[in-house]
């Protein structure tokens, strides 16, 4: 076991010791005397001396110990009483450290350097086990607290597990800590006075693989869109790996693609996900595949144990897995031995009595008048008391559904089928051995095929459990129209168009219904392209409702999330073939480096099961395959596709050729009884010359094919599929969100000003801010992932609350208004959210910052003023202002205080703020925005000192604003007496004037310096009748115009606004600042509440 380094001044003191392996830094010693032959005296002699001088000694007879190159002083660092164990020390040295070593140039960091990784190993292998005993919580406890205080990360951050290990920058390792967290992964180090210390969301990982390097043998990658990241020296590599994928995985699917977690309810809680959880789960997911069982299963108890397997003779061992529903056996050897039995078959399961040749049995008694025995199962009373609750309550709920079944099968044609029938049992329970495997590669008689189809899928079991389900469902879906039955109708006729069963009214109905009904089951599946064909082929072997029941089976279970608008799990199993191409076939890999064009062919070999590239009765040859072993046949056939014309692929000169080379061998490949002749291959004669016929070439069988899959793939295990897809949904899921991103952006751009770098940052910071919510929102899960739509169009699948919109505001708004900047935020959402919804999606965020960064002065202008006025601002809204009082005064001169002290007549001021606004009319037409009244311009007022406070040239600005603010008082109060009177204001060469003759040379829209009461409730749509006259606050109103034109009279205004800002700083500025500043609030809100 590894030790605290501890000094040890004599290497060798009176050659107690003997050397056993050396380099440069380690030394494996052992005990003089232990293990050696005829070595007698020489034993007794060291056993008397440890007894006196070191007992431990002859405890451990084995030690390493670190030497540093011209030092007297060494470190044991390990200690063991057996030779193998010690070995493995020893090879863990040299395979992590010794490579690594020989960079350091001081040889002191060298010792300490490896010290630290030695007590690193002895601490996790201490939470290891007291992890697995479940003892001193407060051990995880305390490095929970670490994790929090380092990475500043809110106590919502579940923390998972921790490894030591190196992170490599450059040939340097850095011994640390890597922190596993549900939504992130950290690494924190100090060592030799320097810390590194790094966070990575999970949602930025791209890929995750093992990789090997000239340094080390082993090593977890880590790439993101922005770096990449090695990890080593693991103390268990393979633990850690499957734990980092397994958390990416999960996390990307549960924000990037949240309906594959659908069925997976512990996984929807993220505050439950700990280790266990994980390795359970990983556990299921395999038990899940291995048996095709419903993704609603929850996994039980697990046991080894050993069953009787009647065709053998013997008892084979394997392991129990126990579900809600379901027995499974596996053998020790996957596809060795299996059996399913399903809880609805069995009548009772019973304890006999344990003999010294059969300890422990259990009986388990199913309908069919069959019995199998378990034996050597483990804590058997409490696994049998389980199992027996479990059953009576299926039998309670069944008994009311259950009736009898008349098996209107067909006769046996295959004598291998009957006896194998009598040796190994029928039904879903049936022993499912390598006989089974070889009956099937051979086809599947046609009377049996479809029997055999709903035994291999247990589809035969939900129906039985739901016999009017799809009677239920053809009621409640004929008749109703959507885009689903739209799209059934047109491909109806293109399904086996040329077979006689779809050639009538009656075979197309049928189809008909099964779709309809399944798009009615699952309507976020609906329909889609391919399932057609599959239902087509299940119809001419099944009824109509056992079609629908293996249809749901496919779909649901077999091949989950290939069917969906994203087909995502097609996507993901077209990765993993790329890989199996290249670890399976490397001489194909080699010549053709680029396989997305193999992946693209062989796409509609999954999607349809090889049924839309192979003749019929070859390709219900697969489907027979598929049904029985899972995505693991297709897997197999297609790499034996490949390795079969994997001589003319490598020839192949483009990606043309290569897609008839596979088209053409797949076109030949026969069913052995068929009697048409074979295709040949074709080939092209060169010009000029005579073509001569090439020999025909003998097709393939595809039993031949397919047996050719068993033998060269058939090592090929679901755990393996299971791992890899895990793996690979990571890049899948990564490659749509970048897919999403160039979309969004692409849109948006034309619309916009903005730098593509820029566009490109906020988009990251919106879509990072909608990911904070799902980390640390105390909203819901559930209601944060709405927000989150792959369905809707590129700018909308991501959308922020008004909470979370507040959080960007803060961060990228370029005038902060003090403590009115919450209101302005919320005004703000209020006006961006268009459509009502209380969401607001990436166009409209990425709009509003166009106009604050990259408009002119007249459009921010407006965008303030459309701030202050419905629907932005609202009656209700609280606003504990001073200002409320009525600003209006009966007796206020009409003239304006210049800055310099000098009267400037209100006329001449006027005459002034028209010519401005002529000037900006003649520039653009804007559309006409509604009057504001005198509340809403005491907020408007209000909005203008907060954003000019703290500003280098406060003072200034505050002496602008207060003359624009008297200057538009008094032009509202010179409308509002207008009206009053009932009567234009005139006077020689006054202000009425001015207004005579604008009226004269244009209408009041050209320049409305007065509203008329009419045009203000005309524009705001109220629908209200004109006032009496009385000198209501109400009737005191001022335009945009006017404002804008006011605005325009002081140059620092004009300065203040028409100042270029740096966008890409306040967004540099807003990355760092994000998570910190929004942790720290969400952590301030749970500590309120």
């Amino acid at each position: 076991m590894w030790l605290n380094p501890e000094e040890v001044l004599l290497k060798n003191a009176l050659k107690l010791w003997v050397t056993e392996k050396s380099n440069d830094f380690f030394l494996l010693q052992r005990r003089r005397g232990h293990g050696d032959t005829g070595g007698k005296f020489t034993g007794l002699l060291v056993g008397a001396l440890d007894s006196v001088l070191d007992s431990n000694a002859r405890v451990t007879p084995f030690r390493i110990l670190l030497q540093v190159p011209g030092s007297q002083v060494s470190w044991t660092i390990a200690c063991g009483a057996a030779v193998g164990e010690m070995n493995r020390h020893w090879d863990w040295l040299v395979q992590n450290l010794l490579h690594s070593l020989s960079v350091f140039e001081n040889k002191e960091d060298v010792a300490s350097f490896v010290k630290g990784k030695v007590k690193g190993l002895i601490a996790e292998e201490v939470r290891g086990r007291q992890a697995a005993q479940e003892e001193e919580p407060e051990k995880f406890r305390e490095t929970l607290l670490k994790f929090e205080l380092c990475f500043g990360l809110p106590s919502s951050e579940n923390l998972v597990t921790t490894y030591s290990c190196c992170c490599w920058k450059g040939r340097v390792p850095r011994q640390g800590w890597l922190y596993l967290s549900i939504n992130h992964m950290a690494f924190y180090s100090f060592l030799l006075g320097k810390e590194v210390k790094f966070v990575i969301p999970w949602a930025e990982v791209t890929r995750l693989e093992r990789v090997s390097t000239g340094l080390m043998t082993d090593m977890v990658r880590v790439t993101t869109r922005r770096c990449q990241r090695d990890f080593s020296m693991f103390l268990s590599l393979d633990e850690a790996f499957g734990v980092i994928v397994q958390l990416a995985d999960i996390a990307l699917r549960r924000l990037l693609d949240s309906e594959g977690l659908e069925l997976d309810r512990v996984l929807q809680q993220s505050s439950n996900i700990t280790k266990r959880v994980l390795e359970e789960q990983a556990l299921r997911t395999y038990v899940l595949a291995l048996f095709r069982l419903p993704r609603g299963e929850r996994l039980q108890e697990v046991a080894l144990c050993s069953v009787w397997t009647p065709h053998a003779r013997c008892h084979t061992t394997g392991t129990l897995f126990t579900t809600d529903s379901y027995l499974c056996f596996a053998s020790r050897e996957e596809g060795h031995c299996s059996l399913l039995i399903p809880l609805s078959e069995v009548i009772s399961i019973e304890k006999a009595e344990s003999t010294s040749l059969l300890p422990n049995p259990v009986i388990v008694s199913v309908r069919s008048k069959k019995a199998f025995q378990l034996i050597e199962l483990q804590d058997r009373d409490s696994l049998v008391d389980s199992l027996t609750s479990r059953l009576r309550a299926l039998q309670w709920k069944h008994s009311m559904f259950r009736s009898k079944k008349s098996l209107t099968m067909e006769q046996v044609k295959e004598r291998m089928w009957e006896d194998n029938f009598l040796e190994y049992g029928r039904g879903v329970h049936m022993f499912r051995t390598e006989k089974i495997q070889k009956l099937v590669a051979m086809g599947i008689p046609e009377s049996l095929r479809g029997e055999l189809w709903m035994t291999f899928s247990d589809a035969s079991s939900e129906l039985a459990s739901h016999p009017d389900y799809y009677s239920g469902l053809v009621t409640e879906s004929m008749g109703q129209s959507s885009l689903a039955t739209e799209e059934i109708e047109r491909d109806l006729h293109r399904s086996l168009p040329d077979h006689p069963a779809f050639q009538n009214v009656k075979g197309i109905a049928a189809l008909r219904r099964v779709l309809t009904a399944y798009a009615h089951r699952n309507p976020k599946i609906g329909y889609c392209q391919s399932m057609n064909i599959l239902a087509s082929v299940l119809l001419l072997y099944t009824k109509e409702e056992e079609a629908f029941s293996l249809l749901v089976a496919v779909c649901e279970r077999m091949l989950p999330d290939y069917f969906n608008r994203r087909v995502i799990g097609a996507q993901v199993d077209q990765s993993v073939f790329e890989e199996l191409i290249r670890d399976r076939l490397p001489e194909l890999a080699e010549h053709i480096p680029d396989l997305s064009p193999l992946s693209s062919i062989s796409l509609s070999w999954f999607l349809t099961l090889f049924l839309s590239v192979l003749p019929f009765r070859s390709a219900v040859c697969v489907v027979d395959c598929f049904f029985f072993h899972g995505i693991k046949a297709i897997f197999q056939l297609g790499l034996a596709v490949l390795d079969a014309n994997a001589t003319a692929l490598c020839a192949s000169a483009d990606d043309g050729q290569a897609l008839m080379i596979l088209t053409g061998f797949l076109d030949q490949v026969k069913y052995d009884e068929d009697p048409s002749p074979p295709a040949p291959y074709p080939l092209s004669s060169q010009s000029g010359e005579e073509e001569v016929s090439p020999p025909v070439k003998q097709h393939t069988l595809i039993t031949d094919l397919i047996a050719d899959s068993y033998e060269k793939f058939g090592d090929l295990t679901v755990r393996q599929i299971e791992k890899l897809r895990c793996r690979h949904r990571i890049q899948v899921l990564q490659a749509h969100e970048d897919t999403t991103k160039e979309n969004a952006l692409r849109v948006v751009t034309p619309d916009v000003s903005l730098s593509p770098e820029n566009l490109a940052d906020v988009y990251d910071l919106f879509q990072t801010e909608h990911f904070i919510n799902l980390y640390w929102g105390d909203g819901g899960t559930t209601l944060a992932l709405q927000h989150h739509d792959p369905g809707r169009p590129y700018v909308e699948q991501y959308r922020v609350d008004r909470v979370q919109f507040k959080s960007l505001y803060m961060l990228l708004v370029p005038w902060l208004c003090g403590f009115h900047t919450d209101t302005v935020a919320h005004r703000t959402f209020t006006l961006l959210d268009q459509d009502r919804d209380s969401l607001i999606t990436f166009r409209e965020f990425a709009g509003w910052l166009d106009t604050l960064y990259c408009e002119e002065l007249n459009e921010k202008v407006r965008l303030l003023y459309r701030l202050h006025i419905p629907p932005a601002l609202t009656e209700s809204e609280d606003d504990p202002s001073p200002l409320k009082s009525p600003l209006l005064s009966t007796t206020r001169p009409l003239h304006v205080e210049l800055p310099n002290g000098e009267m400037r007549d209100f006329q001449e001021q006027l005459k002034q703020m028209l010519k401005d606004l002529a000037k900006e009319k003649e520039k653009d037409v804007e559309q006409p925005v509604p009057p504001m009244n005198q509340r809403e311009f005491i907020q408007f007022c209000k909005t203008l000192y907060s954003m000019f406070h703290g500003n280098p040239d406060e003072n200034e600005l505050f002496q602008a604003i207060a003359t624009v603010t008297s200057l538009v008082l008094q032009i509202g109060e010179v409308g509002h007496r207008s009206r009053c009177s009932g009567s234009e204001v005139s006077s020689e060469g006054g202000a009425g004037e001015v207004v005579e003759d604008d009226h004269r040379e244009g209408s009041q829209e050209d320049h409305p310096v007065f509203s008329t009461k009419e045009e203000e409730e005309g524009e705001r749509k109220e629908g209200t009748s004109k006032s009496s006259g009385s000198e209501s606050q109400s009737e005191w109103a001022v335009s945009y115009a006017q404002i804008l034109a006011s605005l325009l009279t002081e140059q620092q205004l004009v300065n203040f606004f028409e100042k270029p800002m740096d966008l890409s700083a306040k967004v540099a500025e807003a990355k760092v600042k994000q998570y910190h500043e929004r942790a720290g609030l969400l952590m301030l809100q749970q500590g309120t509440s």
